[in-house]
């Protein structure tokens, strides 16, 4: 049971950073018409929300300077 929740949530986290790829970096916006374009294009765009994900990770586990 515990191996079926593990799952479910990691499938949660995978379709969440689809659903911010396509707002903010416009994944869905994509009209190739042909698989070369689209393969080129969705690589491009996973790598680009992969930075921003992780410069936003890095900003937030910062601690302010205490003054």
């Amino acid at each position: 049971m515990q191996e079926l929740v593990n799952v479910e949530g990691t499938r949660w986290r995978i379709e969440e950073c689809f659903e911010t790829a396509k707002n903010e970096f416009g994944l869905d916006h994509n009209e190739t018409r042909s698989w070369h374009g689209w393969h080129r294009y969705v690589p491009l765009v996973m790598l680009a929300y992969a930075v921003m994900a992780s410069v936003r990770y890095q900003a937030n586990s910062q601690k302010p300077k205490k003054t």
